[in-house]
């Protein structure tokens, strides 16, 4: 009994590895990609406009897993990772990441490759405006609804309700611009209702500090603002 599993990836290993073979086939008239490799020989990741894409190697089938990540703000945070598809055509993928880091508008992204799930967030993302379908998102999804009290004070603020959100620890994240690595950001918990507490994540120094209820709106842009 063979006791090898065998390679799914025959063309990859061939090219010398998933960044070597995606170079070679982009650069067949496709266009560049310039991935970058991982500590995992079977993910890399290419910077775009649109946020870090990243393709995967399945081990149980042959399928290259394509998913898009916004970074965290600053080390310690794992950021926004979405799937937008898979398919077991490599050729075909290659094309979909020169595509996609060429800007191809959305619509003709789907039309050329099926295998592209580009969900409502996705084209939020294309046109630049992912803040209020997330805010959305939050405030309709059962497994946050602790949060959905601090979620609608926050989101009802026509400053902090610009702010992009996420939810860290059952905590209230802000970032001020998801794109920007190093943006500012705020952390807002509620440990019981109507009671709060903040931190600047990423500061030296900073510890959580309990604000009034009167006074969070005012203390959270405050902290937004400074440098």
């Amino acid at each position: 009994m063979d006791t090898h599993r065998k390679d799914l990836y025959p063309d990859v290993t061939a090219a010398g590895g998933l960044v070597s073979a995606m170079e070679k086939v982009a650069q067949l008239g496709m266009g560049e990609i310039w991935p970058v490799p991982s500590p995992a020989a079977d993910i890399i990741g290419i910077e775009t406009a649109r946020g870090t894409l990243s393709v995967v190697l399945a081990t149980e089938e042959r399928l290259f897993r394509v998913r898009v990540h916004i970074p965290g703000i600053i080390w310690d945070t794992p950021g926004f990772t979405w799937e937008i598809g898979s398919t077991d055509e490599f050729g075909l993928l290659v094309e979909a990441v020169v595509a996609w880091r060429e800007g191809v508008p959305f619509d003709e992204l789907a039309a050329r490759f099926t295998f592209l799930e580009l969900d409502g967030f996705a084209r939020a993302l294309d046109e630049g405006e992912p803040t209020s379908l997330q805010w959305a998102e939050l405030l309709s999804t059962e497994f946050h609804r602790r949060q959905w009290n601090l979620l609608r004070r926050l989101r009802a603020d026509e400053v902090l309700g610009n702010m992009f959100p996420t939810i860290t620890h059952g905590a209230v994240r802000l970032r001020g611009d998801l794109f920007v690595w190093g943006s500012r950001q705020v952390l807002v918990y509620e440990p019981e209702e109507d009671r709060y507490e903040v931190t600047r994540p990423g500061v030296p120094g900073a510890d959580w500090v309990e604000v009034p209820t009167s006074d969070l709106i005012a203390y959270l842009r405050a902290a937004l603002n400074q440098e």
